[in-house]
């Protein structure tokens, strides 16, 4: 939706200093990713939006909303509007477009592991029906605002993916999104340590089940086994996924290749899937049946627009590098459901050589982290993992458990030391897994393995 300078004052209570009329065709809170028509967002965190206002403005944003005054501005065909808290009207004027915007249907995605990837399966097996997502992983108070202002006139699907961390963190974002359909992909120790436990991650991810609407839909994993739970907690129809009996669209005959591309049969039809990994499976089942079953789609559409679908940065990214390490990149986070995932990916990929895993920290899990992290070094020994690296404090409990059930394993400091550890021994034909939280920066260590030129 397009709107005036006074149009967001209107809506998010402010009043407009400069050009009333300054048009907004896009939003943004990075000054890098502003350009002509944006409005920037001055939002506070470990560094002030406020300080980057002139940096947008001279690439191109048109309006910035702020709650502190910035001077020595330009504001010729400009304008900021004030408010009282720059996030909060980011909200407000979502949550208004959201109510004037009543023909839009709207599908969340929520869920302790996989979120990312079913909401860009969903948004691929949907490319049909003028479907607008989420870019990355703009799941938050400020992303998923973004999000709804950012579709284009014409949308007539938004799906949008939410993260949690604290208890109503869910909740909120539904207040602003008004979804009508939901995902939940799975119940498990993600942000346990602010959540309390996988109790605690029922109820926040159940709040998304809890404002679904009468005539709405969720869609839950079958095998799960916090669905029967969640399904109690909406007065939606409610379908499930899965390979079991219970299930009312069932998975079987799953295949994956030895690249780890997997497909399946979905009620007795063939899905390829083009993510990585057999754990992507329940995925693309969950937004098949939500772009088929739900929305209406036609099957041979959204069998053939799901293979559009593109991976994000750092998950399950599968490279050769030129020395022919295969090299596994799921940095992009952790926690114990993603981290076995990752481990089976590893242990079925097709290589000649060995398969190495770089595992780090999982981070938030709080009084569970100890357990998980044993747990993930004995899965690693279990499946034949032939070496452990192990990245920081989370890793060298990986390493000891690892070690302890018979696998050789070696902890290092931090991701540098990994990067040169396993650059130095991996060889032609090896399979390298980096896995851990964010804030590892196990990236580097892929990075780096795919920069080693052939010949050293």
């Amino acid at each position: 939706m397009h709107l005036t300078a006074a149009d967001i004052a209107a809506r998010a209570g402010g009043t407009v200093v400069g050009d009333p009329g300054a048009l907004v065709t896009s939003w943004t809170f990075d000054s890098r990713a502003a350009r002509e028509g944006s409005c920037f967002v001055a939002l506070r965190g470990h560094r002030d939006g406020h300080d980057f206002v002139a940096d947008a403005f001279r690439a191109g944003a048109r309006v910035a909303l702020v709650d502190r005054a910035v001077p020595h501005l330009d504001l010729a065909a400009r304008a900021l509007v004030h408010t009282g808290d720059a996030l909060r009207a980011l909200q407000d004027v979502a949550a208004s477009v959201r109510r004037d915007r009543a023909d839009l249907r709207v599908v969340a995605v929520t869920g302790s592991t996989g979120k990312t990837s079913t909401k860009d399966l969903l948004a691929a097996a949907l490319a049909s029906a003028a479907v607008h997502a989420n870019p990355e992983s703009y799941n938050n108070e400020f992303g998923l605002p973004i999000t709804l202002l950012d579709a284009p006139p014409g949308t007539a699907v938004v799906v949008t993916e939410m993260g949690e961390r604290f208890p109503g963190d869910i909740a909120a974002l539904c207040r602003i999104a008004r979804p009508r359909y939901g995902i939940v992909t799975n119940v498990g120790l993600a942000h346990a340590e602010h959540l309390g436990g996988p109790e605690g991650v029922a109820a926040v991810l159940g709040e998304l089940l809890e404002a679904l609407p009468p005539d709405g839909v969720a869609v839950l994993d079958a095998d799960d086994p916090w669905s029967g739970w969640l399904a109690s907690r909406t007065a939606a129809t409610v379908r499930t996924v899965g390979f079991g009996e219970r299930a009312d669209h069932r998975i079987s005959r799953v295949e994956v290749d030895a690249r780890l591309r997997p497909s399946f049969e979905l009620d007795g039809r063939r899905v390829p899937v083009p993510l990585r990994g057999a754990h992507q499976v329940v995925n693309a089942a969950c937004a098949v049946v939500v772009a088929h079953h739900v929305l209406g789609l036609p099957w041979d559409d959204v069998v053939r627009d799901l293979q559009g679908a593109r991976g994000a940065r750092w998950r399950m990214e599968v490279q050769e590098s030129a020395t022919g390490v295969i090299v596994l990149n799921d940095a992009y986070n952790a926690n114990p459901a993603s981290m076995t995932a990752a481990l089976h990916a590893l242990a079925h990929v097709g290589v000649p050589g060995r398969r190495i895993a770089v595992l780090g920290d999982m981070r938030e899990l709080g009084a569970h982290g100890d357990a998980a992290h044993a747990e993930a070094g004995r899965l690693a020994s279990a499946l034949g993992i032939d070496w452990v690296v192990g990245v920081g404090e989370g890793g060298a409990r990986i390493v000891q458990a690892a070690r302890a059930a018979g696998a050789e394993a070696e902890a290092v400091a931090d991701a540098t030391a990994a990067a040169d550890l396993v650059a130095a021994a991996a060889s032609r034909g090896d399979a390298v897994l980096v896995k851990a939280s964010r804030a590892l920066g196990l990236q580097a260590v892929a990075e780096h393995l795919l920069r080693v030129r052939a010949g050293r």
